[in-house]
């Protein structure tokens, strides 16, 4: 049994070691287009590697999987996080649990999943091939051609494809997997921070609040976590969940949009109402300046009253309830424009890729031609930032090496089955 997998990242390595100790006698050869193989995985996390979650507080896959939770409820069930944490720490890398459900290696260091991939398929005979960019794919009866963007690289014949690239900015890396009858969802980046050009806004750079709301007036779009003012805009925890949901209608809207930000966190607004009156009549005699509700800091609380147009030197006794209206308002639905994107760090995402009407659910094997299967970030599945990306790659690489496994063990019974005389 050969078979190619196209792509050394964590999806590839993952399902490569799984189909191996599933399978110990097939070959299996990652190709790689880079010159060096699992690189996101080294600059994930800063450096760390934030290889899943404990999903605690998670009660709807939805919530951290803006594309793909159906699917994955499915695949968890054979192989989710617990399993994940397990298989990691059975395999030589000790892990650890942060208070915000972040899993990561022990050690703190992004080297520990590196190595432990590369040594456990180095041990298992694994043929890794850089420099090898996939041209094309051609169905050869049974076989699948490989070939390659290098004419230096000679094409070769295997039975099984798992095609595992990873996300993909541009979609006419995809191109030759549409030929082959799949539908493509085009990728358009999730996972990014807002640029917002308000030069008061970024006078606050390095302020965080935590928690904060996030969200775009007009649509359901809203997401709540840290948030942390940059010297570009926005950006946090409750920033890249907003991005990562609402992907697909920032970019049909040339990431141009406005965006409301709840400092309080709190939904009903005659609560912050109610709050405000309470803080003016216990302090009415001290300057607005001086007492930040909701522990604000003092710079974002001096910002919101200078947009409120009430002056520092008013006492909380002097507002009156026009202005603790105004300032009500401006808490819940404080509102910036956003015009452009950063990426986050060196983690690029995209929603979009294969979709997932193209595959079966359970095996992730291609529809329109048996024996190729799809892994990871290539499929039209996202989440947002805390391990769940890469969860979703150790989840959808399982499935893919049972799968292979399967078929093969399926082979061999039939070929040793004694013949009726």
């Amino acid at each position: 049994m050969d078979v190619a997998i196209i792509g050394g990242g964590a999806a590839g390595f993952f399902l490569a070691v799984n189909l191996k100790e599933l399978a110990p006698q097939a070959r299996v050869t990652i190709f790689e287009k880079q010159t060096n193989v699992l690189k996101k995985v080294l600059v994930s996390g800063g450096g760390r590697c934030n290889l899943t979650n404990s999903f605690e507080g998670v009660t709807d896959l939805k919530q951290v999987y803006p594309r793909g939770h159906r699917l994955l409820k499915g695949l968890f069930k054979a192989f989710g996080p617990q399993d994940a944490f397990q298989w990691f720490e059975t395999h030589g890398v000790p892990l650890t649990t942060q208070d915000d459900h972040c899993v990561f290696p022990a050690a703190q260091d992004a080297r520990a999943v590196t190595d432990c991939l590369k040594r456990c398929a180095t041990n298992f005979g694994v043929a890794i091939k850089t420099s090898h960019a996939v041209e094309n794919l051609i169905p050869q009866g049974e076989k699948y051609e490989v070939r390659f963007c290098d004419s230096h690289n000679a094409a070769q014949l295997f039975d099984y494809v798992a095609v595992t690239t990873g996300g993909s900015p541009r979609g006419e890396s995809l191109h030759y997997l549409e030929q082959l009858s799949h539908r493509i969802e085009t990728p358009v980046p999730s996972l990014f921070t807002f640029n917002v050009p308000d030069p008061s806004l970024r006078k606050l750079m390095g302020t965080v609040v935590e928690p904060a709301t996030a969200s775009i007036p007009g649509t359901k779009f809203r997401q709540s976590g840290a948030l942390l003012i940059t010297h570009w805009g926005l950006s946090g925890p409750a920033i890249l969940k907003l991005s990562s949901h609402a992907a697909r209608h920032l970019h049909e809207n040339s990431y141009k949009s406005p965006v409301l930000i709840n400092w309080t966190n709190e939904t009903n607004t005659e609560t912050v109402v109610n709050a405000l009156q309470t803080t003016a009549t216990q302090h009415s005699q001290k300057f607005i300046t001086g007492i930040h509700p909701f522990g604000l800091p003092s710079r974002l609380w001096i910002h919101l009253i200078d947009k409120c147009s009430i002056p520092r030197e008013r006492k909380w006794g002097e507002i009156g309830q026009k202005g603790i209206r105004r300032l009500a308002d401006t808490l819940c639905n404080d509102r910036y424009e956003v015009d452009g994107r950063s990426t986050f760090r060196e983690e690029f995402v995209t929603c979009g890729g294969i979709s997932l009407e193209s595959v079966h659910r359970h095996s992730l094997e291609s529809k329109s031609c048996p024996g190729l299967y799809f892994a990871g970030e290539v499929l039209d599945i996202d989440g947002v930032t805390g391990g769940f990306n890469f969860q979703a790659a150790w989840s959808t690489a399982h499935a893919v090496a049972q799968d292979i496994a399967k078929k093969q063990s399926d082979l061999d019974n039939e070929d040793i089955q004694p013949t009726s005389k």
